[in-house]
């Protein structure tokens, strides 16, 4: 009796270990990641001036189930705290916009028609407007918010720290994110510059499981701008758009198959 009691202490014992160890290290991991996810959020928060350009893909799932990707690449100019220029361009499209603090012009070159409308305030107000009001998607946007990590950890069920990645041959760290409509990972770049270099969201709520993915390509902070930067005149023979009319202006070209998309 005395031998099966020790035998099954020294074979038990192991098991024992690793069930006490698991929610350590899920806690461990889940640490690292938010709290790597609050250096970077307080590292840009804390930067006045960005340039950045990026490429992004954006997946949509026809009725067949045939997953579709469709590319853009772009240009940010930032100034906090109300201040923000982004271009982005396509095989489809060719879209400008322009903030100054007071309203809001953007300007869509491949159909030479604008949209614009009042939004005084901050760049975080406008995109909250703009995502909540106005029907337009910046998925990457929050990665510039001022309290990026405020946004981005509301709804997070589950953080992973998945690891030590590379991402256009520099050395990142790999995070992972649960919440209860979307799983979403960020590449954060290593050392004194905490940059988001990757973001990649996926839809669980959509058949297949469109993602979203963005990838900074060039980062730049304490560049000079001025209030030219941020100021948009249109052509004159450019057509005037019904601020509602800007799903005309998305990542999408027109006539894309119908169906979920991310």
């Amino acid at each position: 009796m005395k031998t099966r009691k020790v035998f099954f202490t020294i074979v038990m014992l192991p098991f024992a270990v690793l069930l006490m160890a698991a929610p350590i290290s899920a806690q461990t991991e889940e640490s690292d990641a938010t709290a790597i996810l609050k250096t970077m959020s307080d590292y840009v928060g804390s930067q006045k001036t960005i340039k950045l350009t990026f490429d992004s893909d954006i997946e949509i799932i026809t009725p067949l189930l045939e997953k579709i990707q469709f590319s853009n690449s772009g240009e940010a100019l930032l100034n906090r705290p109300e201040k923000l220029r982004a271009h982005r361009i396509s095989g489809h499209a060719d879209v400008s916009m322009f903030f100054d603090g007071k309203s809001v012009k953007i300007y869509g070159k491949h159909i030479n028609g604008y949209a614009q409308f009042d939004s005084p305030g901050s760049v975080d107000q406008l995109i909250h407007s703009l995502r909540e009001g106005h029907g337009a998607a910046l998925p990457g946007a929050d990665l510039l918010l001022s309290n990026s990590y405020e946004v981005l950890t509301a709804g997070v069920m589950e953080a992973k720290y998945i690891g030590p990645a590379i991402i256009d041959g520099r050395e990142c760290e790999h995070l992972a994110f649960r919440n209860f409509d979307t799983d979403w990972q960020l590449w954060v770049e290593a050392g004194a510059f905490p940059i988001p270099r990757k973001l990649v969201i996926t839809s669980k709520t959509i058949n297949s499981a469109p993602q979203y993915t963005l990838r900074i390509k060039s980062w730049e902070t304490g560049v000079e701008t001025s209030p030219s930067d941020f100021t948009f005149t249109p052509p004159a023979d450019a057509i005037k758009l019904d601020h509602n009319a800007l799903i005309e202006l998305d990542e999408l070209p027109p006539g894309a198959p119908e169906g979920g998309s991310q």
